[in-house]
């Protein structure tokens, strides 16, 4: 039987389910005994020369299948001294990612929404909401720079960068602000299915009277065989990869009230915590990990590449993100029958719902790592 999740019914409202996230963290900080705490966000990293970068503190394990992340809660907090789950953190989250540039550029673009159903929707339908636009340095190394906004849903297609200035300002270095007003095109998509939930972290000796907030995840995802997600001969699918991730990142702190911040320790017990959290796991899923340097958005990128897809057909396809928010095309029609539009929300739909390669539901993906 599925247990109760409350967060679960504010999966359309991000603002009361940030909110009650919030909440739950904070009981459960209450619940180890210790007041006169407060909350603070992952702070700007100030490299040796004074640059503040906004750095995401992650780390991440991708497997052939999702069912190898089964019972790895469990597994985590009985190996893991000091970690605790923060109780009802359970939430679900079903979105498609599109990367937007490609593998010679300097950074990755990124653009990613939200899916729901409409009410009483055929539920092999979802349609996009809340769409992100994002900024990566490459690769899965240490402490990535990310950069992120949400576009306004009546304008998928305006200039980011006024937005991006506006929320990191001075601390928006110029090679990311250079980059942003670069055009964007589609080079690939990915549907993902995210179980996520939160953990607190304690360890007096290399964390102090800090406790590290984590937000954690398991992803099922399938990544698109071509930048429109037609059929391909080669794949024999429009889905090139079925594969799943467990994401953990350091999403804040608590520390005393009257605690003076110190940068260099804040970073100390942040990249502890991160490691903290890898032994086991790597442990646990030793036998079954996929190594790669690539970040999730990379790899649709260097998939596509393995499939033959040319820089060329993607600059004739120039596709662009808000083109799949659309049921229909006012530009674009069938190979085969140059009378039928093409449906590019509907192509987006099978990252989630091909029957041969269908992403599981998100209260199986909860119960299955519990």
């Amino acid at each position: 039987m599925t247990r109760n999740r409350p967060l679960f019914k504010h999966i359309r409202n991000h603002t009361a389910l940030f909110n009650q996230l919030a909440r739950f963290r904070d009981e459960a900080v209450a619940g180890l005994g210790i007041s006169e705490l407060e909350f603070h966000k992952t702070p700007k990293f100030i490299t040796p020369e004074g640059a503040r970068l906004t750095i995401e503190p992650e780390r991440s394990i991708i497997v052939p299948s999702v069912h190898h992340l089964e019972g790895i809660k469990k597994h985590l907090v009985n190996a893991a001294k000091g970690l605790k789950f923060v109780d009802n953190s359970e939430i679900g989250y079903r979105y498609p990612t599109a990367a937007l540039a490609g593998l010679n550029a300097p950074f990755i673009k990124r653009m990613r929404s939200e899916y729901f159903h409409k009410v009483d929707e055929d539920r092999s339908i979802c349609r996009p909401v809340n769409l992100s636009y994002g900024i990566k340095s490459r690769g899965k190394g240490d402490d990535r720079q990310e950069y992120e906004v949400w576009l306004p849903e009546e304008a998928p297609n305006q200039n980011p960068l006024p937005l991006m200035i506006n929320r990191y300002g001075e601390d928006l270095p110029d090679d990311i602000r250079h980059f942003i007003e670069q055009p964007s095109r589609v080079h690939g998509w990915m549907g993902v299915k995210r179980a996520a939930f939160e953990a607190l972290y304690q360890n007096k000796v290399a964390c102090g009277d800090l406790i590290i907030c984590v937000s954690m995840s398991a992803d099922a995802y399938n990544i698109g065989a071509r930048p429109d997600l037609s059929y391909c001969p080669i794949a024999e699918s429009s889905i090139a990869v079925s594969n799943a991730e467990i994401e953990w990142e350091v999403i804040g702190y608590y520390a005393p009230r009257a605690w003076t911040f110190d940068h260099d320790m804040v970073w100390q017990a942040i990249n502890h915590t991160l490691e903290a959290i890898n032994t086991p796991l790597n442990e646990a899923l030793a036998h079954c990990a996929i190594p790669l340097a690539e970040s999730k958005t990379e790899r649709i990128l260097s998939t596509l590449q393995g499939l033959g897809v040319k820089g060329d057909e993607i600059e004739a396809l120039n596709l662009q993100p808000w083109e799949f928010m659309q049921s229909e095309s006012d530009s674009r029609v069938k190979e085969h029958d140059p009378s039928r539009s093409v449906n590019l929300l509907g192509r987006l739909n099978r990252l989630f719902y091909q029957p041969e390669k269908q992403l599981p539901s998100l209260n199986w993906l909860h119960d299955l790592i519990a």
